[in-house]
């Protein structure tokens, strides 16, 4: 069986803060979605070269972290 995952590219600034992280939600701060990404990924990110990474999430848990991080905006 083979596993579907998506693919979320971060791109850090000089100080180590997110620049840019994609499905992020709307209303959302770059930085509050990659540290919500990272307490629901366990082995899902991984550092690259140049300032930017990538996680790499099977797509229900996408939604659950956009759920959470949605539910404690309101």
């Amino acid at each position: 069986m083979e596993q579907t995952l998506v693919v979320i590219h971060v791109r850090f600034a000089n100080d180590g803060s997110v620049r840019e992280i994609g499905e992020c939600p709307s209303g959302t701060n770059p930085q509050d979605w990659f540290n919500a990404l990272s307490r629901h990924s366990a082995n899902g990110y991984e550092s690259l070269s140049g300032g930017r990474g990538i996680f790499r999430l099977e797509p229900a848990v996408i939604e659950q972290v956009k759920a959470a991080v949605l539910s404690l905006a309101t």
